[in-house]
């Protein structure tokens, strides 16, 4: 097998890199024979900085990314990059130079102003703590202040997405379904437009949960990895979401980001 290209990645922002680094790992995944090797350079907002850094890259060959909204600065990283034999991509100048020219207006080059403490940042802080308070079904009550209502037997990925939608400000609350047990009175109030109802392929479920023990040094051929078990759990989950008549999302093979822009798309809620 051939050892995998490496690829030193540059990444300057005036910020903390977040935006640049996502993007980043968004190209590089279609390159999967190559091993991408990532340095952030964050808060980079003088000349002298950008000196130190390119030398870095210089010795390393590496590809530079950059979203620096000081023009200044901008046009001094691309120029510098140049003269040193680098590529030097500006992740953020092309979109913003296009909106200026459309509505003849002048943006701010305010470096870290997503990140501002706005009213949506607190918002966004609420979000998180009530899905803290109300994971797993710790108090039936959050059911009925939620904007959304998670619903699936274990290993459906319930407090992941709860965290992800909290993250995008939905206020989200989640309950564990197992066979026989109780289902809170309030999950019958809720209306059934906000409860989504996840599932799973039983193979999939059966690898998992095994993994999972495996890892907890447990022996993985139990009831709770049996995959007839795990076939009357998903059914039992099945029935209750034709009772409630809640969506039903299947989570085999998605990742989170998919099945949370599932949720979203169906509830017509705002992710931003």
């Amino acid at each position: 097998m051939a050892k995998p290209k490496t690829l030193y990645v540059c990444l300057i922002s005036d910020s903390v890199g977040e935006t640049a680094f996502k993007l980043a790992q968004a190209v590089m995944v279609q390159f999967p024979d190559i091993k991408p090797m990532y340095e952030r350079f964050p808060f980079v907002t003088n000349k002298e900085k950008v000196d130190d850094l390119i030398k870095t890259a210089v010795e390393r060959h590496a590809l530079i990314a950059h979203t620096v909204v000081t023009k200044d600065l901008s046009d001094y990283i691309q120029a510098q990059a140049a003269a040193n034999g680098l590529v030097a991509i500006d992740l953020i100048s092309p979109m913003i130079n296009a909106i200026s020219q459309r509505f003849d207006l002048t943006p701010t080059h305010e470096a870290g102003a997503v990140h501002h403490l706005t009213e949506h940042y607190f918002d966004r802080i609420s979000a998180m703590e009530f899905a803290v308070l109300y994971d797993d079904g710790k108090d039936p009550r959050g059911f009925l202040e939620a904007d959304v209502v998670l619903l699936g037997i274990s290993r459906t990925s319930k407090t992941p997405l709860s965290l992800f939608l909290a993250n995008r400000n939905i206020k989200v609350a989640n309950l564990p379904i197992v066979p026989q047990a109780h289902i809170p009175d309030e999950i019958y109030q809720v209306d059934p437009h906000k409860i989504i109802g996840l599932t799973n392929d039983p193979k999939v479920l059966n690898n998992i949960r095994r993994e999972r023990m495996i890892a907890y040094g447990l022996n993985p051929d139990t009831t709770y990895s049996d995959l007839d078990a795990i076939k009357k759990e998903l059914n039992f989950a099945q029935d209750l979401y034709q009772k409630l008549g809640c969506y039903v999302i299947n989570v085999a093979n998605r990742s989170i980001e998919e099945t949370a822009t599932l949720i979203l798309e169906k509830l017509g809620l705002d992710s931003y």
